[in-house]
Formats: C-alpha cells, sequence, structure tokens
C-alpha cells in the first residue's frame, strides 16, 4: 500500500473544483487518507519548492501558490503514486490527455491545478512536511 501527495493548487481551490478533484481519485481507486484546506505562507512554499530554488520560475511558483489556499491530500492505494500522475496529466494542460485532471481543470502550464509526487521517496518527504502521522488515518 503507497502513499503520495497531491495538492489541489490555488487555480482549482479558486473555480470550486475541490470535491471533482477528490472524486477522481476515489472513483479511481485512492483512498484519502487525510486532507485539508490550508493558505501557505511564502516561507511555506519557498522551503516546500527549495528543490526548484535556482530555477528561473521558482519566483513565479511560490507567488502562485500564495495567492490563494490549496488542499492538501494523502492518498493511499496501490501503485498511489503513478495512479495519481496519471489521472493529473502532464505538466501542460495542453498536452494533457483527455479526462486528466489538468486537461478539465488547468488554465496553462503555471496554474495547472494540482501537484502529484514524483517518487515514493518524495512522497515521504511532502507528506511529513504538511501531516503529522497522527494527522493521517
Amino acid at each position: 500500500m503507497e502513499r503520495t501527495l497531491s495538492i489541489i493548487k490555488p487555480d482549482a481551490v479558486a473555480k470550486g473544483v475541490i470535491g471533482k478533484i477528490l472524486d477522481r481519485f476515489e472513483s479511481n481507486g485512492l483512498r484519502i487518507a487525510a486532507t485539508k484546506k490550508i493558505q501557505l505562507s511564502r516561507e511555506d512554499a519557498e522551503k516546500f519548492y527549495a528543490v526548484h530554488a535556482d530555477r528561473p520560475f521558482f519566483n513565479d511558483l511560490v507567488d502562485f501558490m500564495i495567492s490563494g489556499p490549496v488542499v492538501v491530500t494523502v492518498l493511499e492505494g496501490e501503485n498511489a503514486m503513478a495512479k495519481n500522475r496519471e489521472l493529473m496529466g502532464a505538466t501542460n494542460p495542453k498536452e494533457a490527455a483527455p479526462g486528466t485532471i489538468r486537461a478539465d481543470f488547468a488554465e496553462n502550464i503555471d496554474a495547472n491545478a494540482v501537484h502529484g509526487s514524483d517518487s515514493l521517496e518524495n512522497a515521504a518527504i511532502e507528506i511529513a512536511f504538511f501531516f503529522a502521522e497522527r494527522e493521517i488515518a
């Protein structure tokens, strides 16, 4: 049983599609083990995305992620990480397969609706960033 992290980004939260996105996970065999809606501080966003600190898009990414609330969710299930990435679709919604979250709800490559862990190692780090173990049921 794997765990992975999903973040519904400010653009999707503002559109009111939180329930639709969470339903995609559950309808495809992933269990919601924990979820909460939060407002990231600049410090939180900079720390979470520190791996991208040297990239030219870092400041824009941080600004976007603090522009409104996000919904962070721990997803659990067989092949949870890969399944979540499949459900999300390509980072650029113009390249995302029809029926994926990004194809249906994302505006562009920057406001792309969701974040998902890209490895099991990163999933463990990302989950621990947002959740204490007692919050995951």
